[in-house]
């Protein structure tokens, strides 16, 4: 009986050492957006202060040749599935190209199957309508946007598992109280927490108390193309850094306050390159570009109870490997339907191997263009090799050279093209998702849809604009959409006029069903976010668009487009439009 009550205790203290009851580590995976490799002190910006997140180095484990896709919803799709983005259906950065395919696991479906309580916080971009919003696709909790990108930072409108809300204080720190919140509800159990953060994107907005630092500062660091280097957006983006890392200080000390560090895998890393040309530690390339600085990214790691502090890990590894790791770290097993593209560098992090396969080959893809990172060598988009040992602005063609490494990458290149890229149709047709089960809302951005006749968006870039020029009642917006179960709808649309036309009829159709309500109130607002911007945006400005209840509508199963027109318009030029989203009201019966 002695014996029991010893192992008993014994096992309890284990267990509680750490302030928690479980055995599986908590995971943390913070994702920056548009932040390149020589944006952190560690990585040896002399400018920057990042000294929160190079702590995570510090005491963990550092990548130095980390890679990530040249854009950003690739990248998330890529850590989501631990696969090639272009085998999950991302074709684009905007509208349906970026919705992950429904038949591809998700990270988050693994770890809530193993009992993890999940969330996510910030930037999704990889579906906005269920069954491809993130609480469709295995987690518990979402705060944030699904857009490609936001186009205010103070205060913005979100949602919040489907539902619109708004947001309090800068969006960095919004997203963080969120983040910190969901820990501090969550000590008795583990928890998988995805931050994706949606800074330093564009817009250029960061609290004052950040900014003041680079008002007057000079740089001594300039990007390897300085001709083409903005120098106030290169200080904007280190001060969004610095509010970055002052974020993730006040993450790492709640997990400290509840004695959660121990026992915590953090990751942080970017999902591409910089989003300018400035400084990043001689590398070609930026955001959007397969160049050695366009995809390589850093990666912190830490895990105080398993790691040791300092160490710093050179093989070529990917975003696809993190899922693969952190499953074989937490030891959940799971059976991936579809064969993964990334590896477990679990023995590599547990120090029971040097390095990773030293013929490995990663394959980098965007916009035609294709590159292939072996561990010494880069295989460019034009066909050069370069040698990175010793050149990484690419400036010396290596292929006549080392003949036989080049020979062997554009084999690995012709294969993946022929294997991998084929997956990907040639064109998206898949209709958008309404009135899934998954959520009750369902939210059909005009950034998805069309416009026809006179209509246009506000920016030629669609994320985050809105429909304009609404000169006539033969124009309207459509989107192509599926409806699986019919039932009844409450319908809303968002929209910004002035008092001349108020009393407008606004209509909704979709199949044989329409459903029409008027204005009654006046919204005429004026664009903002320039007071906010501290470099001169190419995106779209924002409204404070009011929602215009339709009222409820029957909407039968199928496939075809839904219209949103006006037949009595009263004033050309006048009526902006944002968003429609439609309530289910009743449950459909079950069969």
């Amino acid at each position: 009986m002695k014996n029991f009550i010893l192992c008993v205790f014994l096992i309890n203290t284990i267990f509680q050492s750490n302030g928690q009851k479980f055995e599986k580590p908590n995971i943390i995976i913070i994702v920056s957006d548009d932040q390149g490799w020589g944006d952190l002190g560690y990585n040896g910006n002399l400018t920057v202060a990042t000294p929160s997140i190079d702590k995570i180095a510090k005491n963990g484990v550092s990548f130095q040749h980390f890679y990530v896709s040249p854009v950003c919803s690739p990248t998330r799709a890529e850590l989501l599935t631990g696969r090639y983005h272009v085998r999950g259906g991302i074709s684009g950065t905007a509208t349906g190209r970026v919705r992950l395919d429904l038949d591809e696991t998700t990270i988050a479906q693994i770890f809530k199957k193993a009992g993890y309580s999940t969330a996510a916080y910030g930037k999704w971009h990889n579906g906005g309508q269920a069954p491809y919003h993130p609480n469709s696709r295995g987690f518990d909790d979402f705060y944030g946007f699904c857009s490609g990108h936001w186009g205010n930072y103070f205060n913005p409108i979100l949602e919040h598992n489907g539902e619109i809300t708004k947001g309090k204080g800068f969006i960095t720190d919004d997203l963080t109280n969120h983040a910190i919140e969901f820990m501090g509800q969550h000590t008795k159990s583990p928890f998988f927490l995805y931050l994706p953060l949606n800074t330093p994107h564009s817009p250029m907005q960061v609290p004052e108390e950040n900014w003041t630092k680079y008002k007057n500062i000079e740089l001594s660091q300039k990007g390897t193309i300085p001709s083409k280097e903005n120098i106030l957006h290169t200080k904007a983006a280190l001060a969004m850094t610095e509010n970055i890392d002052w974020n993730v200080g006040r993450l790492m000390e709640r997990l400290d306050q509840l004695k959660l560090t121990k026992n915590t895998i953090v990751l942080y890393f970017s999902d591409n390159g910089p989003n300018g040309h400035r400084w990043n530690g001689g590398m070609k390339g930026i955001k959007g570009t397969t160049d050695e600085g366009g995809v390589r990214s850093p990666l912190l790691m830490q895990w105080p109870a398993k790691f040791k502090g300092g160490t710093q890990i050179k093989s070529i590894t990917s975003v696809m490997d993190l899922l693969p790791t952190l499953a074989d770290l937490a030891e959940i097993p799971f059976t991936s339907q579809k064969p993964l593209d990334g590896t477990s560098l679990k023995p590599i992090l547990m120090g029971n191997q040097t390095s990773v396969d030293s013929d490995r080959f990663i394959v980098s893809y965007w916009n035609k263009q294709i590159s292939v990172r072996s561990q010494n060598f880069r295989l460019s988009a034009d066909g050069a090799l370069y040698n990175l040992v010793d050149d990484y602005a690419q400036t010396t063609n290596v292929a006549t050279t080392f003949s036989a490494d080049y020979q062997k990458l554009l084999q690995v290149k012709n294969t993946w093209e022929s294997d991998v890229l084929t997956e990907l149709p040639k064109e998206d047709n898949r209709p958008l998702i309404i009135g899934h089960l998954g959520l009750p809302i369902t939210q059909l951005p005009v950034s998805e849809g069309f416009g026809h006749g006179n209509i246009k968006r506000s920016n030629q870039h669609p994320n985050d604009s809105h429909m304009t020029n609404w000169l006539s009642k033969e124009d309207f917006i459509s989107w192509e959409v599926a409806l699986e179960q019919e039932g009844d709808f409450e319908i809303s649309l968002y929209y910004a006029c002035s008092k001349e036309n108020v009393g407008t009829a606004l209509s909704m159709s979709f199949g044989d069903s329409v459903v029409t309500g008027k204005i009654t109130k006046e919204n005429n607002v004026p664009l903002f976010g320039m007071e906010y911007d501290l470099v001169p945006r190419e995106e779209s400005y924002m409204k404070d668009f009011r929602p215009l209840n339709l009222g409820s509508v029957h909407l039968k199963a199928g496939s075809g487009t839904l219209k949103v027109f006006s037949n009595s318009l009263l004033k050309a030029n006048d009526l902006d439009v944002k968003l429609v989203t439609l309530r289910r009201l009743n449950s459909p019966k079950m069969n």
